[in-house]
């Protein structure tokens, strides 16, 4: 029993110390890698000592906002518990002002904060260089790090009180997406800039914006000094305000969590209850995480989904060996990706196979089941959308048909959604069950499956002539008719898609029985 107990004990030590050295690798990597970024940063800024100031505030500004912006989403993204809060200290007899006062300071002490600091005075010595006094370099340094560190510890603090509950892979997830959607667009506008040398106009409003803002305010204040712009006490005041607010807030955070019990640990591990946690706990909050678990692992769904980008890719071959130039047959496979998005849960009951019965026996309402099944191909189509529209006006070269090519796209999508949430409780077909070949679909004996998927279609596309018209006028003739576009797009999408989603919820309330006798008869 002693040489068995011995040798568990060893095990258990080897194992730790790999773990220890998996994770030690790990931080030095990590650090190295900051280190090099860091470096990177400071010798990019300083190579804008000899360039044009307004070269120097758009960088530092779009840099500097989004840093800070960094610091905000950073706690909320990632489940890296806090050394630092609070409620580790409530057992010493420290007054809660105090305390917050301590743990803002020792927060500055931390490697993120360090490298932060490294590249503010970089953008300061690249400012003094461009005559700004130094007082107002300083001062942005000061600001711009103190409203990072007191914003990264507020988040983190709330991210303690609201998130860790309810934290998983799917809500980092979540997070993740929207920093791509919003992430990736901006990317690609900047990168289609032409800067010649001097800032695009486009560039320089974003950054006047940013300037007064609470994210940019701080970066932006030494060179409007400089270049003796309108505004720029404004951007200091507004740059302390912030300051000031979020020491307010964080001894708000402190006092609160001192007086709050703490939430139990939970681990993120892959056992859970996933996307159930996320989801709201509501009859279509549950229609929604049961709907994306299927659609992100039953092969059926995967497989739909996968056909999507290569479809719509395989449009620009005959249309580029039809004699179409490259840059408008570049315009048709996005449009074509929006109509087979919202086309794609036109039979969505089918897929549910014999579950569709827990939404009947429970009563549940049929607006709750219409609108937790669109939560996925929302969650896929609106992220795919937003990132390959820009893209491919990039590639077009022509900015202005960007409002034209977003009306067109919201049009086809929600138009396809409003239509399918009709056409899966009005004509379900058979489809392949669970378990089986995608591509291995049952005989029918009718032709309400062809029909339902023709109507869907049309249907999405005679919905969005309006803004297809006016898209076509704006790639041809006028381009003042792209906002047209946006607009009619927008409304005729947002409109077929309310109308449709309560058409269906009314059907869905009407024949539940049918439903059932088809999910089980298929």
């Amino acid at each position: 029993m002693a040489a068995h107990v011995l040798r568990l004990r060893l095990a258990l030590l080897v194992g730790t110390l790999r773990g220890g050295r998996a994770h030690a690798a790990r931080v030095v990597f990590g650090v190295l890698l900051l280190v090099g970024a860091t470096a990177a940063a400071c010798w990019a800024l300083l190579t804008l000592r000899d360039g044009d100031a307004d070269v120097a505030l758009a960088v530092i500004v779009l840099g500097g906002s989004g840093v800070t912006l960094g610091f905000g989403l950073a706690p909320l993204i990632g489940a890296v518990e806090d050394p630092l809060d609070p409620r580790r200290f409530a057992l010493l007899a420290v007054h809660r002002g105090r305390l917050a006062l301590v743990l803002a300071a020792v927060g500055l002490v931390s490697v993120p904060v360090l490298a932060l600091l490294a590249i503010a005075i970089c953008a300061a010595i690249v400012w003094i260089e461009h005559g700004v006094a130094w007082p107002a370099a300083a001062a942005s340094v000061v600001l711009g790090v103190l409203t990072c560190a007191l914003l990264a510890r507020v988040c983190m603090a709330l991210a303690a009180l609201h998130l860790r509950e309810r934290r998983s892979r799917e809500l980092s997830g979540l997070f993740l997406l929207v920093i791509v959607v919003v992430v990736v667009p901006v990317g690609v506008f900047l990168a289609s800039l032409e800067w010649r040398g001097d800032v695009p106009t486009q560039l320089t409003e974003a950054v006047h914006a940013l300037a007064l803002t609470p994210i940019g305010a701080a970066w932006a204040f030494p060179g409007l000094v400089g270049s003796g712009l309108d505004g720029a006490w404004l951007s200091l005041l507004i740059a302390a305000a912030t300051l000031a607010v979020l020491g307010l807030l964080w001894a708000w955070v402190v006092k609160r969590l001192l007086t709050t019990t703490e939430r139990p640990v939970t681990s993120r591990e892959r056992a859970g209850l996933g996307w159930f946690a996320v989801a709201p706990g509501t009859p279509g909050g549950a229609v929604a995480a049961r709907s994306l678990l299927y659609w992100f692992r039953d092969r059926r769904y995967i497989v739909n989904m996968l056909v999507i980008p290569v479809a719509a890719a395989a449009t620009v071959v005959p249309l580029v060996v039809a004699g179409v130039p490259l840059e408008l047959a570049i315009l048709v496979p996005v449009p074509f990706a929006a109509l087979l998005l919202g086309w794609l849960p036109h039979n969505d009951v089918a897929y549910d196979s014999t579950a569709v019965w827990m939404h009947i026996a429970s009563g549940m309402r049929g607006i709750s089941d219409r609108l937790g099944r669109l939560v996925p191909v929302l969650l896929v189509g609106i992220p795919l959308l937003a990132v390959a529209i820009p893209v491919v006006i990039a590639i077009h070269d022509r900015w202005a048909l960007l409002p034209a090519m977003v009306g067109v796209c919201a049009a086809l999508f929600f138009a396809g959604l409003g239509l399918s949430s009709v056409s899966s409780v009005v004509a379900p077909y058979a489809v392949s069950r669970p378990g089986e070949s995608p591509f291995q679909q049952p005989q029918r004996t009718g032709s309400s499956g062809a029909v339902s998927q023709s109507l869907v279609m049309l249907g999405a596309v005679v919905a969005s002539l309006p803004a297809l018209w006016c898209g076509w006028i704006a790639l041809t003739d006028d381009i003042d008719a792209a906002t047209p576009a946006l607009w009619a797009g927008l409304a005729a999408g947002l409109g077929v898609l309310i109308i449709g989603v309560t058409a269906g919820s009314m059907v869905f309330s009407r024949r539940g029985g049918r439903l059932m006798e088809f999910a089980e008869s298929t």
